[in-house]
């Protein structure tokens, strides 16, 4: 079964689909650092630097018309959507968002799948989901469309982060997978990696988890600390596990004018959201910021898969990411209907 990433990034969601038997046929982002690393981590070298727009001008139609595509799935960027009146939903903003509509309606596949973050939800009144529904259901595309916010640590992965998902399927209603019954701390998914290198690890696997993000890899890879100046260790030193900015005395609370600022993880709970900035968010027991490897092992990316670029745009591509694990269990349960 052939399925179409757009807005791949380095390919989280293409991840999970494959590690559930899809093959990806395409997939295409404009960020070629994003793309470097998705090939870079695939035999089959499918993704492109380029626009959707481009893409579904000069090669959807001819991959349409010769390969069999199942689904196309992805994460459009939908800004447009939070100024933009319900009726004006053609608004140059929400390009992106409608060359997905677009490609959908060209290839006309089993299902389609739609990421995005929790503010869709209620942006504009609810212009977004009003929309898809309107675009893609019985009276438009003519798919039956559900759709659910997600906290990925329900399915295994060490991290609280909520993203809503929309399936559309041809012939019948989704039903999104049933949570798991464990739930996963920032401790429990990167716990071997303390005083791992890029040559070792820290310590075997503590966990299923961890031997299931291991594989046969021998050693760690993207596991580069930042060296903070002495005042920022000093700073994170002061903060418990599980604590913030709020913890220290008031005189640090100017230090950083937001509320999340200087948020240790918490060794008893998942994660916070893995994001694509890293300078606010320390290692629940050392004066740090997570590696590169923490950070992408906290998303669900097993340690075999390399993250090119530099440091910052490492801590990006990984922040952007769809957890694969997730990924996976929904490409499952998407099979079962198709």
């Amino acid at each position: 079964m052939k399925i179409i990433d757009l807005f791949c990034g380095i390919g989280g969601l293409s991840l999970g689909f494959e590690q559930a038997g899809f093959e990806v046929a395409a997939a295409v982002d404009f960020w070629d650092d994003a793309i470097k690393t998705y090939n870079h981590n695939r035999r089959n070298k499918v993704a492109k630097t380029e626009s959707v727009e481009e893409f579904n001008k000069s090669e959807l139609p001819y991959l349409a018309d010769t390969q069999q595509i199942s689904g196309i799935i992805g994460g459009p960027p939908c800004q447009g959507f939070s100024t933009v009146g319900k009726r004006e939903i053609d608004d140059e903003r929400n390009k992106l968002y409608l060359e997905f509509c677009k490609a959908v309606d060209i290839v006309r596949p089993d299902f389609f799948v739609i990421e995005n973050v929790k503010g869709m939800l209620t942006l504009n009144k609810g212009a977004f989901v009003e929309d898809i529904y309107k675009r893609f259901g019985p009276d438009g595309l003519g798919y039956h469309v559900t759709h659910k916010l997600i906290n990925v640590a329900d399915y295994g992965v060490p991290q609280n982060r909520y993203r809503v998902f929309f399936v559309g399927l041809k012939d019948k209603d989704f039903t999104f997978p049933e949570p798991l019954n464990t739930v996963l701390t920032a401790k429990d998914g990167i716990n071997d990696l303390l005083g791992a290198n890029n040559e070792h690890y820290g310590s075997k696997p503590n966990n299923a988890y961890q031997k299931m993000m291991r594989g046969s890899q021998k050693k760690p890879l993207n596991q580069d600390y930042t060296a903070h100046s002495e005042q920022t260790v000093n700073i994170i030193s002061q903060i418990p596990d599980g604590g913030n900015i709020k913890s220290l005395p008031r005189e640090y609370w100017d230090v950083r004018k937001y509320n999340k600022a200087f948020e240790r993880m918490s060794s008893e709970r998942p994660s916070n959201t893995i994001d694509t900035g890293h300078r606010n968010y320390f290692h629940y027991s050392e004066p740090r910021i997570p590696t590169v490897r923490e950070s992408a092992r906290i998303q669900s990316f097993p340690d075999n898969f390399e993250i090119l670029g530099t440091r910052g745009s490492q801590y990006k591509q990984v922040g952007n990411a769809v957890p694969p694990l997730f990924a996976k269990q929904l490409a499952e349960q998407v099979k079962k209907y198709i």
